[in-house]
């Protein structure tokens, strides 16, 4: 009977972890909307819907399946731009074993509530199928609640104050213990890690939404730089770059961002160094990179993991052009939207307002209580001959 049940079990396809990266590349997997409600500056329940789209017929690449592919955020400072950017990675901490800057997540429930718990919403499509993601959490590591659906069919629904309540609807996770009483151990991710689940459309979708909160990269380069991403930099950024035998692409990287400059790789006792070469000497690269080079490589590093297919899911970069000159600003537009990535840029560059780049439903407009787009700001009919920046300038969108 032992045999039979052996052999049984083998006849069983299972998903393995190539499956899930072919998935992942071949789905347009894609992040639709976020809720969150008393998390840090948000008190009560603010929204960013990404598929709220017009019928535009120009810069169509910036939006994907009805969503909002490439999007930029404006707003004044301290209306909450980077806590958007907190909410909508707060995920990584429990379904991720990525590191993360921990400090960010300090102060965790807004300070003006009572209520002793944060809520997240997040809306997945992955091709044709929509996955809704619910939790609350009471700070940055412990759990109350999750629930999953897939295609309105709730697949997982996790109460920890209340186990019995506990229900998983995927095929191969039948026998797994339903009290996980770690507050801190997500059911997805205790799901993900000691089942072993069946080759079916529903557990594909799970777990490619998976593989998409495991793709998601924000990072930013100001004074301090911060990353919530795929694989947190644990060496120089020079050296990996070195590493990847990628100096002669960013030399050409540079010069077509306006950094005239010819770099080589010199050997030393305690390894290879970057170097600029000059007409008479070398001089190593971070002695005389301006800071505006030294963020463009930093772009850089993380443009290599962009570039490649299903290395990034979501992209987040807040400040994105902090240290840039405007002209630069849209050169690195383009350069991600040459891309397959999602991404969401903050900015307070006002020059890049323009619907030669992207289109009236992709740039949005953020205060302390809502975020949406310039099409959904004024009640005039936007077309692709306005010029959107000097309307935003004169106060035409409220």
């Amino acid at each position: 009977m032992s045999a039979l049940a052996d052999r049984s079990l083998m006849c069983r396809k299972k998903i393995t972890e190539d499956i899930i990266n072919h998935i992942f590349v071949k789905n347009n997997t894609m992040l639709r909307k976020f809720r969150v409600t008393n998390f840090k500056g948000f008190e009560n329940t603010f929204e960013y819907d990404l598929t709220d789209v017009k019928g535009y017929e120009f810069n169509k690449s910036s939006v994907k399946n009805g969503v909002v592919n490439h999007s930029i955020i404006y707003g004044r400072n301290g209306s909450g731009k980077s806590n958007l950017a907190w909410a909508i990675f707060d995920i990584l901490e429990h379904l991720t074993e990525k590191q993360r800057s921990e400090h960010i997540y300090k102060n965790y429930l807004n300070a003006n509530s009572q209520s002793p718990y944060a809520d997240f919403y997040y809306e997945f499509g992955i091709d044709s199928n929509i996955v809704i993601y619910e939790y609350r959490k009471s700070d940055y590591k412990n759990i109350l609640n999750e629930r999953l659906w897939v295609n309105n069919e709730e697949v997982v629904c996790f109460d920890r104050s209340d186990l019995s309540l506990t229900k998983i609807n995927l095929s191969g996770a039948e026998t797994l213990n339903r009290k996980v009483e770690n507050p801190e151990l997500s059911i997805l991710k205790y799901i993900r890690n000691n089942a072993v689940l069946d080759e079916n459309t529903t557990n594909k979708i799970f777990l490619s939404f998976l593989n998409f909160i495991d793709r998601m990269l924000f990072f930013r380069a100001l004074s301090d730089r911060i990353y919530l991403s795929v694989d947190h930099p644990t060496k120089n950024v020079l050296e990996d770059i070195i590493q990847r035998n990628n100096v002669n692409d960013l030399e050409r990287f540079l010069n077509e961002a306006g950094v005239d400059c010819k770099l080589s790789v010199v050997k030393e006792l305690d390894g290879n160094s970057l170097v600029f070469n000059f007409d008479k000497r070398k001089v190593p690269f971070g002695q005389v990179a301006s800071t505006g080079t030294k963020a463009l490589t930093l772009f850089y590093y993380w443009y290599q993991e962009i570039r490649e297919k299903g290395g990034v899911s979501l992209l987040f970069i807040d400040e994105f052009d902090a240290f840039y000159h405007h002209s630069l600003s849209r050169i690195m537009i383009e350069k991600l939207k040459q891309t397959s990535v999602q991404f969401i840029l903050t900015t307070h560059n006002t020059s890049i307002i323009s619907n030669d780049i992207l289109r009236p439903d992709c740039y949005f407009l953020m205060s302390k209580t809502e975020i949406k787009s310039l099409a959904n700001s004024t009640l005039k009919e936007l077309r692709e001959a306005h010029n959107i920046e000097k309307m935003y300038r004169s106060g035409g969108f409220a």
